[in-house]
C-alpha cells in the first residue's frame, strides 16, 4: 500500500473573500479551475447543489473526471464532511486512483479586497502509482489555483 502524502497549494486572489468563496464551491467554478486539461460532472442529483444547503457530512454521489473534457479518466465519489468554520470546506472521498482522498479548501479574508485560497490535498493513492500521483496532484492543483487567479485578475 501506497503511503499518505500531502500537497498544499495557496494563492493570494485579489477579490473579496465572500465572492471568491461564492464561486469556488460551486461545480461551475471548480470546473473552470479543472479547464482546459480536465473536468468533473455534477454527482446526479446535486445538479444546481448550494454548499449551504449541505448538511455534513453528506455523501453526494460518483463525479466522473475526465480527460481534455471528454475521455472519463478517473471517479470522485464526493462526501462533504465538514463545513465551516469560516470559509471551509472538508471533503473525503473516494477515488479510483485514490482509496484515501481529503481535500480541505479554506479561504482567509486579507483585507476588503484580497483574500489567501489554500488548498491541502491528504491521500493515498493506488499501489504502484505513487510518484505518478503526487506528481500530478501538485500538477492539477498548481494549474487550479493559477485559472483561480487568472479568473480574478
Amino acid at each position: 500500500m501506497s503511503p499518505t502524502v500531502t500537497v498544499v497549494r495557496q494563492s493570494v486572489i485579489p477579490a473579496a473573500a465572500d465572492d471568491v468563496w461564492a464561486r469556488a464551491v460551486t461545480f461551475e467554478g471548480i470546473d473552470h479551475e479543472l479547464r482546459p486539461w480536465m473536468s468533473m460532472t455534477v454527482p446526479s442529483g446535486s445538479e444546481g447543489l448550494d454548499l449551504a444547503s449541505v448538511a455534513p457530512p453528506q455523501h453526494l454521489g460518483r463525479s466522473w473526471i475526465r480527460l481534455l473534457g471528454v475521455l472519463p479518466v478517473d471517479f470522485d465519489d464526493i462526501t462533504v464532511a465538514e463545513i465551516g468554520p469560516g470559509l471551509r470546506f472538508l471533503e473525503r472521498s473516494r477515488m479510483l486512483s485514490a482509496p484515501v482522498w481529503q481535500h480541505e479548501r479554506i479561504v482567509e479574508p486579507i483585507d476588503a479586497g484580497s483574500c489567501r485560497v489554500r488548498d491541502t490535498l491528504t491521500f493515498r493513492s493506488r499501489r504502484g502509482v505513487g510518484r505518478l500521483a503526487l506528481r500530478l496532484v501538485g500538477a492539477l492543483f498548481t494549474h487550479r489555483h493559477r485559472r483561480l487567479l487568472e479568473h480574478w485578475t
